[in-house]
């Protein structure tokens, strides 16, 4: 399984980025009053499992597909459907990296967003998230994948990038694997030239393992594919 803490490194360009840049404009809130067949309804209209449920314009609590599905009346409003809801959320300034981790952690498709007062402002849904990702991993850029294999204790990103800019190329985006059981770890790095002969060569003298490079044509279809089998552990 991948470490959560492995994706810091693919994120470094979006490090300032807070809840409230994140909200998607599309996915509207339930109302305390709407029917459990509504609920569905949306959801699957906006290809989400969860939704948010505002009640006299605040926050009660989430909604998932799965405890919607447990109920036989789906004609009841979601007040009779419910007792009470979790009520899983994040602050308007949360940081990017603690958003990732509370919708991990909680296997959410949609998360809450409420401002100091507690007032709803909306919601951050997965989907969006990996667009945000993907424009700050550098996909649609032309270049080359260099794939490392290190130790994790051998790990130096300021070492790496002097040796990818001493041959006058640059990182344009960058992240790490690894695994539970292993101190072994990949970092993958997308470079801004397509002919990486003299950067794999300058690797190797310091004694860097190569471990796979992808050139011209294929680099942007690997990196994508690499990007997506990162961000898998959001799908559930």
């Amino acid at each position: 399984m991948l470490k959560l803490q492995t994706i810091h490194g693919f994120l470094y360009l979006c490090f300032t980025m807070r809840a409230i840049e994140m909200l998607s404009e599309e996915i509207p809130p339930l109302l305390h009053t709407d029917s459990g067949d509504k609920v569905l309804l949306w959801m699957d209209e906006f290809k989400v499992s969860h939704l948010p449920v505002l009640k006299n314009g605040n926050f009660v609590g989430l909604v998932s597909e799965s405890a919607v599905l447990d109920h036989l009346n789906l004609e009841s409003d979601l007040d009779h459907l419910f007792d009470h809801l979790p009520r899983p959320f994040v602050y308007e300034d949360t940081h990017i990296y603690d958003v990732l981790l509370r919708i991990s952690n909680e296997k959410l498709t949609v998360l809450p967003v409420l401002n100091a007062a507690e007032e709803y402002k909306g919601c951050i849904s997965i989907y969006g998230i990996m667009s945000i990702l993907s424009n700050f991993g550098s996909l649609s850029e032309h270049g080359g994948i260099l794939v490392l294999e290190m130790n994790s204790n051998d790990y130096s990103l300021a070492q790496i990038a002097q040796i990818v800019e001493s041959n006058n190329a640059k990182i344009l985006s960058s992240f790490i694997t690894s695994s539970e059981d292993s101190t072994r770890l990949e970092v993958t790095l997308k470079i801004n030239i397509s002919n990486l002969s003299a950067v794999i060569q300058t690797f190797e003298r310091y004694e860097y393992n190569v471990k796979d490079v992808i050139q011209d044509k294929d680099a942007e279809s690997d990196l994508r594919r690499r990007y997506e089998a990162l961000l898998n552990f959001m799908k559930f």
